[in-house]
Formats: structure tokens, sequence, C-alpha cells
């Protein structure tokens, strides 16, 4: 890539979604990279703990409450893996979740076509874990660290389970990489119904409107299924636009009030202050970044409507976004949307130079599409970054 001179890595350039954890071999590198944040994001069972370690370790924080954005942690159940939940919600009933016909019965619920002939596969498969459980551990681990996210969780209309493994796969297998994701495995015809994915989902956006934090959002072909899961828990809280009559109005008391206080700095507080600005408790998040965004221009207008309550934003990596057929797509829609809603992202599992190449790479390409100038668009989107993450 480039040299620093003519990158602006002084600037700052934070990776609004990573997963670093998947790969902890390259954790030791995080301190050397160039790019300023890692918003790291945990997905199943084996991860959250990772999350939780390396911001204590790479942040260095005697106290967790401190804010650093080194690394910025971020929990929450991904959809790949919403299968090993288990809704318990709508019961009083103690579980056994070592009940081997009651994890048989849960998996032949949620996935399609039924596995229940499938003993092998079903064989394979952990014991779920307790919806209530999932989100009593996310909450304390939001408490712990006052400036992380919910992430990453959403729907996925396509994905398919892994096999169970065989021999050869095991023996290939790459430890170095952290259990629980695909690795190559072949793939099986089990698909998680979208209904349980939604159950799951919007457990965890509540929880992210109650503690006030934003999310991240992966959805493959589920774009509408998002929105409208979304849009179920804005119902009542939509954002009254004032009147043209009422904007007048209130620019010209915000003139007369500036020239009463002589120019006196309004500006927001510093989100890294050490201060966390924490708004009453609600049933959806503040801010959602829809990550990797791979949909048309068309759902843009939904999610960016001046009503809703949530402030939406959209990330997108060289990868997922620019190195395959979809590219001339996401060109029209990085277009299309405003300067203070776009993010740039990795979306890798391993941290270090490449992660640094990808940034800079996606950087560039955002700016060559909407025209910036390189300096002033590493600008737009680290502020970009900075609102999503604090506020």
């Amino acid at each position: 890539m480039s040299t620093d001179h003519d990158f602006p890595w002084d600037i700052g350039i934070h990776d609004a979604h990573c997963h670093p954890t998947d790969t902890m071999a390259s954790i030791d590198s995080i301190p050397n990279m160039k790019t300023r944040s890692l918003t790291v994001m945990a997905t199943r069972g084996e991860d959250q703990d990772l999350v939780q370690q390396i911001t204590q370790t790479i942040n260095n924080q005697q106290e967790p409450s401190k804010v650093s954005d080194r690394v910025v942690p971020c929990f929450g159940w991904h959809p790949w893996f919403s299968h090993q939940v288990l809704d318990d919600t709508a019961t009083t009933a103690d579980l056994d979740l070592q009940d081997t016909s009651m994890k048989e019965a849960h998996y032949i619920n949620v996935l399609t076509p039924s596995p229940g002939e499938d003993t092998e596969f079903l064989e394979c498969l952990p014991n779920p874990k307790p919806l209530s459980q999932l989100i009593a551990e996310t909450r304390e681990r939001l408490e712990l660290f006052p400036y992380s996210l919910v992430g990453e969780i959403g729907l996925d209309k396509s994905f398919r389970l892994p096999g169970a493994w065989t021999r050869e796969e095991l023996e290939n297998r790459d430890d170095q990489i952290t259990p629980g994701s695909r690795e190559n495995r072949r793939l099986s015809p089990y698909k998680v119904k979208l209904e349980h994915q939604k159950t799951v989902l919007k457990a965890q956006l509540q929880l992210a409107g109650e503690m006030q934090r934003a999310v991240s959002i992966h959805s493959v072909q589920a774009h509408g299924a998002v929105f409208d899961t979304l849009k179920g828990l804005w119902v009542g809280h939509e954002k009254v636009l004032p009147s043209r009559r009422e904007r007048e109005k209130r620019r010209d008391a915000v003139g007369a009030l500036s020239e009463d206080e002589d120019g006196e700095d309004c500006a927001s507080p510093n989100p890294t202050s050490g201060v966390s600005l924490k708004g009453p408790a609600l049933a959806f998040p503040p801010r959602i970044c829809m990550h990797s965004y791979s949909g048309p221009v068309e759902p843009l207008r939904q999610f960016l409507n001046k009503t809703n309550p949530s402030d939406v934003y959209f990330s997108f990596s060289y990868v997922i976004n620019f190195s395959g057929p979809g590219a001339r797509k996401v060109i029209d829609v990085v277009k299309m949307l405003p300067d203070e809603r776009i993010l740039v992202e990795s979306d890798l599992h391993t941290a270090g130079p490449q992660m640094d190449d990808l940034l800079e790479q996606v950087t560039r390409q955002i700016c060559e599409i909407r025209g910036w100038e390189l300096r002033k668009g590493a600008q737009q989107l680290a502020d970009n970054w900075k609102r999503f993450v604090f506020g």
C-alpha cells in the first residue's frame, strides 16, 4: 500500500467491525497497528470472554469503566449461531439442558428442514443456551464496559449450518483459529428458521435499548426483515418533525441566543473524556450500523427516514463490498448516503498489517466515490465512527 506520509493515519482510522479474536495469535500485533481503533465483535459462546479479555489487556485498563478507544468491545450472538439459543422467555419451568430429548426437540423446532432423522448431525450440536441467560451475561459485560456495543447480531436468510466434523476435517483443522466457526467444513442442508432468528435479534435489540448502546447488524438477504423488526420496536417513539414555520422560529431563536452568548462554545462533550453519556432506557438502540451493507439503494429511504428514533449508519468493507460482482450496486449506495452516516470496516478475522491495508483500501475507495479529498474524507469517517460509538 502507501507510505505513511501519503495516507492520513494521523487523523485516526477506525475499524467499525472486525473479528481479531477468531485468530488469537494475531492479537499481540494490535498495539503496533496503524489503525487507531478496532470495534471488535463477539459472535458466539467461544468468543465472548475473548473479546472482554483483549479489551482489558490491549487498553491496559486498571479500571474497566475508563474509556479507551483502542479496542471497543461488542458483545452479541450472531444469526449463524442463533440455533444454539433456546427461547425460554415464555416458560417458568426449570430447564434440564442436559436432557437429550429436550435438546433434540429444540433443534428440530428451530431448524429447517427438520433434522429429526439426522442423528449424527443432532449429536454434534451443543446443548442450547437459554435466551434469558444469554441476555443476562451480555448485560453484565455491557455494564463492565460503559462504552461497549451490542454486536454482531442480525438476520441471515442464506446461511446453512456446517455439517458434523469429518475425520479428515478434524485432522486438517487449523488450531490457530478459535473454535466454533465453520472452518471450511462442508455445509449441511439446514438453516435457522427466520422467526427464531428474529426472536434472538429482538431480545438483543431491546437490551441495547435498555443499556442505550449502539448495535452492529449483520443482514444477508434480510434487509426488509431487519427493518420490520426495528420498526416494530420504534412504534410509538417516532420523531415528530417540526413544520416549516416551527423550523424558522427555531432558527431565529438559536440565532438570537448565539448573539447573546457572544459565540460561546456549545459543542457536545468529548465522548472519550471518560464520561458515559447515557440516556433513558428504551425498547430500541439509539444507533445502528448495517455492517458491510450489501442491499440495494431502495431500502435506504426507510432506514434513513427522519422520523426513525434510531440513527442508522452503513459500513463498508473492501473484501465484502468492493471485490466482487456487487461492487457496482455498492457504489450507487455510497453515493446516495448522507456524509455523516458512512463508516469503514475490515470485517477481518485477524489483526495486523492486512487489516491496516484493507482499511486504507476501503477508505480510499469511499473517498473516491464521494469525491472527498483524502484528508477531509478520513476526518469525516473518523467523526462518524466517534458519533456512532459514543453518541
